[in-house]
């Protein structure tokens, strides 16, 4: 009896704590947790030489846009030496600031100038390939006993592991007429992280940045690293590739908890991974004090089409199964832009998603642009398909038989230009981007689609997401309450979330109109009693 009654108090102990560990996690005070965050690619931002691209001088001088704005962090897309086959993320130097975007004097005065403002700045960091112009990758291929040679993986005979542009994962190289092995492009080669050469360098390059200021990475397709080495085929279902060998390998959590270990070196610092999936079981794992701080969750933030219920499932599903914050984003440069792919071009639905993020529980991400209602790009040529995920599938289909017009159709499907066109500042040539012909087409709506003229407009949509970003920057229960109800009735998105003792609901209506019944004493602090579809009504109890 003593027995059962030990068991049972060891027990009511061991729940008690896990318990309080989950509360600690949660409302644990990190800057990260307070900062609304805003996605830069690097290219399409502000450019200051009038060579057509985005660079740092050009970033610092909309600095004050973004404080303005109310941004507490900044994610830059890569900005390293590289050949720009996939804009960026082939890194040839981990060391060198590319020179389309400056210096690195320029780089470490934009960094200056934002935490002057407030604001911290993370960076894209590509562990899981290089450039093949990379140092590294010149020396791998000379021959098979070169140092650099078990950098990556070399093999006689390749297996069926596909790339994720398309087409095998493999590329003879006829100095040694052995294959190498890239998952993306052929001039991106992987590296092999089982070497622990590999794993020395990464350490290197991250204190190095980690020196320089910066407040943290964003680590691209953190689960695509080949820590395993190459393993069996994949197995084919219904026609495709399953990836069951290729990703997830069973020592990539080890490579975290270095990269990790290695960060925690220095104080106050964020890591957010890419994880390539958008099922919540494969990206809880990767969360974790060891592991990564967040993941992108893709499980929401992907959603391709609209539905009210796939949007509070997702929502459920986070809360039930993300350790600390899931994130909360509708856009990014993979990814056709939030208010065409979600919002069927209607702003008040844009809006109405963009208060979810900025109000429910989680890190906000902003892509650029976004707060300007943005649209998408269409190539309407391959001359104007800048995107190598784009020109690939263009390729495969004419090797199918297809035709040109269904090549850029095939194309357009896969072709990820059509959220990074240039920033739309004004109404002049080049959309106030730059002086001359820029790297990517302009977006023609851009005279009446620009910062400018948005900002002169009392109710436009950016002085909206201005009143949103404010409203969660002065609220510590937007930034760590936790949910008292999360609920869906009739196409209407509620949740009340409280902390130390402040407590706030918002209410997202996509259904008909409605009128809402607020508690006695309530404040109004956003929208209205009466719901129209697309909007949202934010008071606090």
């Amino acid at each position: 009896m003593k027995s059962n009654i030990s068991n049972s108090i060891l027990l009511f102990l061991l729940m008690l704590n896990v318990n309080m560990a989950i509360a600690q996690t949660t409302t644990e005070k990190k800057w990260w947790k307070e900062a609304v965050f805003y996605q830069i690619y690097m290219p399409s931002y502000a450019d200051s030489n009038g060579d057509g691209y985005g660079d740092f001088k050009g970033m610092t001088q909309k600095l004050e846009y973004l404080k303005e704005l109310g941004i507490k962090g900044i994610w830059l897309t890569p900005f390293l030496t590289s050949p720009k086959v996939d804009n960026g993320y082939d890194i040839a130097n981990y060391y060198e600031v590319d020179p389309t975007y400056g210096t690195k004097a320029d780089f470490d005065l934009f960094l200056k100038e934002a935490h002057k403002k407030g604001i911290k700045v993370i960076i894209d960091m590509v562990f899981n390939h290089t450039s093949t112009a990379c140092k590294w990758f010149q020396e791998s291929r000379k021959s098979k006993d070169n140092p650099y040679r078990d950098y990556y993986i070399w093999k006689d005979k390749p297996n069926n592991w596909e790339s994720f542009f398309g087409g095998t994962a493999w590329e003879k190289d006829n100095l040694t007429n052995q294959y190498y092995y890239h998952k993306f492009d052929a001039k991106m080669a992987d590296l092999n992280w089982s070497n622990p050469k590999v794993v020395t360098e990464v350490q290197k390059i991250l204190r190095f940045w980690l020196d320089a200021g910066v407040d943290g990475f964003r680590l691209d397709v953190i689960n695509f690293l080949n820590t395993n080495g190459i393993t069996s085929d994949n197995p084919i279902k219904d026609g495709k590739q399953d990836h069951i060998h290729d990703i997830d390998q069973a020592g990539v959590k080890n490579a975290m908890r270095i990269i990790k270990s290695t960060v925690n070196e220095y104080d106050n610092r964020f890591i957010v991974g890419e994880i390539g999936s958008d099922k919540i079981e494969v990206l809880k794992q990767y969360q974790s004090q060891d592991l990564l701080d967040v993941v992108f969750n893709f499980n929401f933030g992907s959603i391709k089409t609209f539905s009210t219920k796939r949007v509070f499932d997702e929502l459920q599903s986070m809360e039930k199964n993300m350790s600390n914050y899931p994130t909360l984003f509708f856009g990014s440069h993979d990814m056709p832009r939030m208010i065409d792919r979600l919002a069927d071009g209607n702003q008040d639905r844009a809006l109405a998603l963009t208060a979810l993020i900025l109000t429910a529980k989680g890190v906000p991400f902003i892509y650029y642009g976004e707060e300007i209602g943005m649209h998408i790009s269409i190539a309407k040529n391959l001359d104007e398909m800048i995107d190598i995920q784009g020109r690939t599938h263009y390729r495969l289909a004419l090797e199918e038989g297809k035709s040109t017009d269904e090549a850029l159709l095939e194309g357009n499907e896969h072709n990820r230009d059509k959220s990074r066109s240039p920033m739309q500042w004004n109404e002049k040539a080049f959309a106030g981007f730059s002086t001359a012909k820029t790297w990517i087409k302009i977006n023609p709506d851009y005279k009446t689609i620009n910062v400018a003229v948005l900002q002169s407009q009392k109710k436009s949509i950016l002085n909206s997401y201005k009143k949103l970003i404010a409203l969660r920057n002065q609220e510590k229960v937007l930034q760590y309450g936790v949910y008292d109800t999360l609920e869906l009735k009739e196409d209407q998105i509620s949740y009340t979330r409280s902390f130390e003792g402040e407590k706030i609901t918002v209410i997202l209506n996509f259904g008909s109109k409605k009128e809402i019944k607020i508690p006695t004493g309530a404040k109004i602090v956003m929208g209205n009693k009466i719901l129209k579809s697309n909007s949202f009504l934010i008071y606090k109890n």
